[in-house]
């Protein structure tokens, strides 16, 4: 694994590791659970990358599925173990991002291509500072002034990682209702279109448009995003947000789904060169 994998991924990979370790031992869940005194959710949390496992865990589940102590899969699980509880940067922000987005963010730091359909607004990594500003702040009515300054420093932050990386590929599919919707007013969303356009010149960005001339189409149930990873064992991942939380789906049939949905919307929507002058002309008409 790269050194600059985020410890969400990492905890993430020693989850997957772990739970081939128990399969490959022939336990189940509760033969772990009974044998360690542990409570099988603790387990099942462990194999699911909800929480941190401290290295001494590991080395007592490891110990169960008859791995080797000191051997290179020993050593690699235990690392892991180490740097899965390291702060990512985004822990200098406090207490700003919910427990979900704070994972996704983790994500998002180490994924090589982001796949994203968006319903209401600009996605995230595209947004000017002050339509962040607008949309976070009216979509969180009960935050104080400076959460939600916080959360723009974050959001601030993503984008600037991306920039200086130039990772991830991004492709994303907007819903022309977002871009009609005049967050913040005419200057801040000729700002915004502004900075659509910018994007959308870039080599890794690829931006589309879905018109209100397509009628009904596969993403009206709602907007998602796709992560893809350049190691092979970190597989695929879809985010759907919501107004209380969020969801994180991971099971293959699940991720074929959202790959087929992915794949019509942006059969549908307007081409590159479409889309550009469709916002040049939404912009013009600000």
């Amino acid at each position: 694994m790269p050194a600059t994998s985020s410890p969400t991924v990492k905890r993430r990979r020693l989850a997957a590791e772990l739970h081939a370790c128990r399969e490959l031992a022939d336990l189940t869940i509760d033969d772990v659970a009974e044998e360690l005194e542990w409570s099988a959710a603790k387990i099942s949390r462990i194999e699911n990358a909800r929480v941190r496992v401290l290295p001494r865990d590991v080395k007592h589940l490891l110990r169960i599925y008859g791995v080797q102590e000191g051997s290179p899969e020993w050593e690699l699980m235990l690392t892991l173990a180490r740097e899965s509880r390291e702060k990512g940067w985004w822990h200098a922000y406090g207490d700003s991002l919910v427990e979900g987005f704070r994972t996704y963010v983790g994500l998002e730091a180490d994924a090589q291509t982001v796949r994203s359909y968006e319903s209401e607004y600009v996605p995230g990594l595209l947004q000017t500072e002050d339509y962040a500003r607008e949309v976070i702040g009216t979509g969180s009515l009960t935050a104080s002034e400076a959460q939600v300054e916080n959360h723009v420093a974050v959001r601030m932050a993503r984008q600037a990682r991306v920039a200086e990386s130039r990772l991830p590929e991004l492709w994303v599919v907007i819903n022309e209702g977002a871009l009609r919707r005049q967050v913040g007013g005419p200057a801040v969303m000729r700002a915004q279109l502004d900075r659509l356009l910018e994007e959308g010149n870039r080599p890794h960005v690829t931006l589309q448009l879905m018109p209100f001339g397509i009628g009904a189409h596969p993403g009206m149930s709602g907007a998602f995003t796709m992560l893809s990873f350049p190691e092979p064992s970190d597989p695929d991942i879809c985010y759907v947000p919501y107004n209380s939380g969020n969801l994180f789906l991971e099971k293959p049939e699940e991720l074929a789904r959202v790959a087929v949905i992915f794949n019509h919307l942006r059969a549908a929507a307007l081409s590159v060169n479409e889309s550009r002058s469709a916002i040049s002309r939404l912009r013009q008409e600000l």
